[in-house]
């Protein structure tokens, strides 16, 4: 229990003036006797002052971001308002080689009211795919989604996803949703991945819904042509093609915050979006890699180089708060 300074002081006259020994008075009071002449000491040679509890000040820690970086962080935060804490950090320690986590960039910000709410609502997808990639190209997530044009009316946008990377292999704007259109998507993903060459071993493997396009015919055979397996999920169950699905969310989520009034522009806006999306935009299931840093493999190389950067700069902060406290 704590004691303001003005009934320390009481308990110090009542013991003075007793008449019993000091052990018993402090007996009856519940004050210990280290505790007594604790503050005996500090009334002695601070006064009444000297009983106040005093406000712990913080000390000096030797991994504190310096203020030029935190000014630094500032900077970058306001020049991209769209970067989260966590990119914001992924994005300032991989360009400015100086390591800052997510929560310092977040406290950072918050203390500079620079936090907002986010302007769409994310939502989690449920179950895991049992079968697991374990590298590029194994799997292939593909699905339609719905854009309107003002006064064209609605597109649909096929895309090839890979599943193990999340890298936009192919896409395209379709007025259709037909098995023809999937099969041009799919010959892009082909020639863009290098997957329709003569020496690959294994054809990637095909997930769709069970959409009208994916279950004619036409595809089947040409699947089969290509030496492509193909795996429907389950109906009502759209957990299965997840990693697509929030692709379709995450696109919208920019596509639809204007309107389009010819197809060009739409088509335009998309491209920029999955350049974006698959070369710039920082995954958290991915280690906070791009991507195209998966996909590519760069991505082993990037994280090592951001465990070095990491270590150089705690190294660097621990030089600075010696110097400062010799």
């Amino acid at each position: 229990m704590r004691y303001p300074a003005s009934e320390k002081l009481e308990i110090i006259r009542l013991v003075e003036q007793s008449h019993l020994p000091a052990k018993q008075t402090l007996d009856r009071l519940g004050i210990p006797r280290s505790t007594f002449y604790a503050w005996y000491d500090k009334y002695q040679t601070g006064g009444v002052d000297g009983l106040k509890d005093k406000v712990p000040v913080p000390e000096r820690v030797w991994n504190r971001i310096p203020d030029d970086i935190r000014q630094q962080i500032l900077d970058l935060a306001l020049q991209e308002p769209e970067l989260s804490p966590r990119e914001l950090a992924v994005r300032f320690t991989d360009t400015r080689r100086y390591f800052v986590s997510e929560a310092s960039v977040y406290r950072l910000l918050r203390a500079h009211d620079l936090i907002t709410s986010p302007a769409f609502i994310v939502i989690k997808a449920a179950d895991q795919f049992k079968d697991k990639t374990t590298a590029p190209n194994q799997l292939w997530q593909t699905d339609f989604t719905y854009l309107k044009v003002i006064g064209w009316g609605w597109y649909y946008l096929s895309t090839i996803l890979d599943d193990y990377s999340r890298y936009v292999i192919a896409w395209k704007l379709c007025t259709t949703m037909k098995a023809s259109d999937v099969t041009d998507t799919l010959e892009l993903a082909l020639q863009a991945s290098g997957c329709d060459q003569v020496n690959v071993r294994h054809r990637p493997r095909l997930l769709s819904d069970n959409g009208a396009s994916y279950i004619a015919t036409e595809l089947a055979e040409w699947l089969e042509d290509k030496g492509m397996k193909h795996t429907r999920g389950a109906p009502y169950h759209p957990q299965t093609q997840s990693k697509i699905e929030r692709w379709h969310q995450t696109l919208k989520n920019r596509i639809l915050l204007e309107n389009h009034f010819l197809p060009g522009d739409l088509e335009r806006r998309i491209g920029g979006f999955i350049d974006h999306y698959n070369h710039h935009r920082y995954h958290e299931s991915l280690h906070n890699l791009t991507p195209a840093d998966v996909y590519l493999g760069r991505g082993d190389q990037i994280l090592q180089q951001r465990e070095r950067i990491k270590q150089n700069t705690i190294n660097e902060r621990r030089l600075q708060y010696r110097k400062q406290a010799a």
